[in-house]
């Protein structure tokens, strides 16, 4: 396996075409609807029709919900309201349609992919399919030990890229991207504030299953001690995931990057993908432009990670739930703004006045010829 240079992405990612998008805004501009009417219906329609390189924009007709699992160390310090490595039976839940997120792709008709990529049980628990990208069981106990090796961070965003490559070769036009683990955000959390420069109380939020402020401070803790062995390394994106970040967070963000290298537009969840997006964006500037943010899920380390990329959440609901959740809700506004875009019809053409002019002026002769013939 050849070395993963981090930096090559800065190349390989473009932004979309601004002149597509140019395109799209003058044909919107040319409906019967006033621009400005349809709120921010607008902007989503011009934003995907340059990602699809389209005017007028085609509909979204395959999107997918992928899902990152894994379980991470951290939680070993009861920093959660869920037990540490419980992270597969949320991914069995998931599997067989009871937890939230995939009665909501289901009623959407969204089909869901989940990649393990360190959930603390054996690979056989689940079907070949879920667990072929595996990169190790568990991830490291954040606070005093790295999160994986730097051969296995390396796997890990392979892997991602290796997602991203599969989902693009299939068709899928357009990605919900959300995580299913115990401990992501905490280590979602060290990402953030050591990107943004930041201290651990300001990114330490409840999490998906809200905690009590006891175990908000247990967590608040082990994101502080986290965070000084995350400063070190903040030079090197790679080092970076390895010791602080864990497999499924490496993954996501070496599919947000590939995603983008193949203009593939995604949807962000809450504070995991949004974390994963801040490094990828550290790695390659333009990588935000292919991206949304799907909801605000009230977590302070997604506000502060979406501020930094200048990115707004499509909705504010206040879901916590995770696993793609708020993002898929967000999905069909997208929708919404595709069909209105290429749907709506333009406005009738006005007549040029100038030719309304000199058809005046031809039926004058006329009309004295008419009165002359009646005199006679």
């Amino acid at each position: 396996m050849s070395v993963l240079n981090l930096d090559d992405f800065t190349d390989l990612i473009e932004r979309p075409d601004g002149g597509v998008r140019r395109d799209a805004e003058a044909r919107r501009e040319r409906q019967i609807v006033p621009p400005g009417a349809l709120g921010r219906l607008d902007e989503l329609g011009e934003w995907l029709s340059a990602a699809q390189n389209a005017v007028p924009v085609r509909p979204v007709e395959r999107p997918r919900l992928i899902l990152f699992a894994g379980d991470h160390g951290i939680a070993a310090l009861d920093v959660s309201a869920r037990p540490a490595g419980g992270a597969r039976h949320l991914v069995r839940d998931v599997l067989e349609g009871a937890s939230p997120a995939a009665v909501l792709a289901r009623r959407l008709q969204v089909p869901v992919r989940i990649v393990d990529m360190a959930l603390d049980c054996d690979p056989d628990a689940f079907p070949a399919e879920v667990t072929r990208h595996r990169v190790r069981r568990g991830s490291g106990r954040i606070d005093i030990e790295d999160a994986l090796t730097l051969d296995e961070a390396e796997a890990a965003v392979r892997a991602g890229m290796a997602v991203a490559d599969e989902e693009a070769d299939s068709g899928t036009d357009l990605v919900v991207l959300g995580d299913v683990s115990v401990g992501g955000t905490t280590a979602a959390a060290v990402l953030v504030a050591a990107l943004c420069g930041t201290d651990a109380s300001v990114v330490t939020g409840r999490g998906g299953h809200p905690i009590d402020d006891l175990t908000w401070m247990r967590k608040c803790a082990a994101i502080r001690d986290a965070l000084r062995r995350a400063r070190p390394v903040l030079g090197d994106q790679l080092q970076l995931l390895a010791t602080v970040g864990g497999a499924d967070l490496a993954a996501m963000t070496g599919f947000l990057l590939q995603c983008a290298v193949r203009k593939l537009p995604v949807i962000l969840d809450g504070v995991v993908a949004a974390a994963c997006a801040l490094v990828a964006q550290r790695v390659a500037f333009r990588a935000p432009d292919w991206w949304l943010a799907g909801h605000d899920s009230g977590e302070p380390g997604q506000a502060k990670a979406l501020d930094r990329m200048a990115m707004e959440p499509l909705l504010t609901q206040g879901v916590k739930a995770g696993e793609g959740l708020g993002a898929l809700l967000a999905l069909p506004l997208v929708q919404a703004a595709a069909a209105l875009a290429a749907e709506l019809p333009e406005k009738p053409e006005k007549p040029d006045a100038e030719d309304g002019k000199e058809a005046g002026d031809e039926a004058e002769p006329d009309a004295a010829g008419r009165r002359e013939e009646s005199a006679e």
